[in-house]
């Protein structure tokens, strides 16, 4: 393949402010992006496409705040800004959360109501395969105090729904437009390709 035929590598940032960052930046370097930290607003200008990681929403809410960036990111995805959150970061793009605090802000980047730690305490994690949307076979899916999706608004796509247990159907991966948010932590089991399919967005959308 020469040169003139090589996919651009898109400029990815993660938002660096808490959370697991480091196997998002990993990953997505995997797949064939540049990515870079975003800690501030001319940082978040400058990128094609932006991960919101885990971590712990009412912390990373706080600190959006603190760093000046809340508005910045609602603006850039009011924008169309490619964007994709796992987790917490599900939890930030809902336009609506249940079971967290009053102050707590959100961005509103897909239209779905999502109950924060649905699952339960640290102690209620686990692992399952899912099928997802776009993907041959099943993903491996690590949830931990992870959050699901209680409502979707129209023009949201479901990926992916908890195949059986006591949470059968619950939805766990959602899309609208260029915004993905998954209630699992696709960076840390070292199948990545979530992140590719977030990677080709990205790609696609510039």
């Amino acid at each position: 393949m020469n040169a003139t035929s090589t996919p651009a590598r898109p400029t990815i940032g993660v938002l660096a402010l808490q959370g697991d960052v480091r196997e998002h930046v990993a990953a997505l370097e995997h797949c064939g992006a540049d990515p870079v930290l975003v800690r501030r607003e001319s940082e978040l200008a400058a990128v094609d496409g932006l991960v919101l990681p885990g971590g712990e929403s009412t912390a990373i809410s706080t600190l959006l705040q603190a760093f000046d960036l809340l508005e910045p990111l609602r603006a850039r995805l009011r924008d169309g800004l490619p964007a994709f959150g796992s987790c917490a970061g599900m939890i930030l793009l809902a336009s609506e959360v249940l079971d967290t605090r009053a102050d707590a802000q959100h961005l509103s980047g897909i239209d779905m109501t999502v109950r924060r730690n649905a699952f339960g305490r640290q102690v209620d994690s686990f692992e399952t395969d899912l099928d997802f949307t776009g993907l041959d076979t099943p993903v491996r899916a690590v949830f931990i105090r992870a959050p699901w999706v209680e409502r979707v608004g129209d023009g949201v796509e479901v990926l992916a729904r908890v195949p059986h247990g006591p949470a059968e159907g619950r939805i766990v991966a959602a899309r609208q437009g260029n915004v993905v948010a998954t209630s699992f932590h696709p960076e840390v089991t070292g199948d990545l390709r979530v992140h590719e399919l977030f990677v080709d967005l990205v790609r696609a959308a510039r």
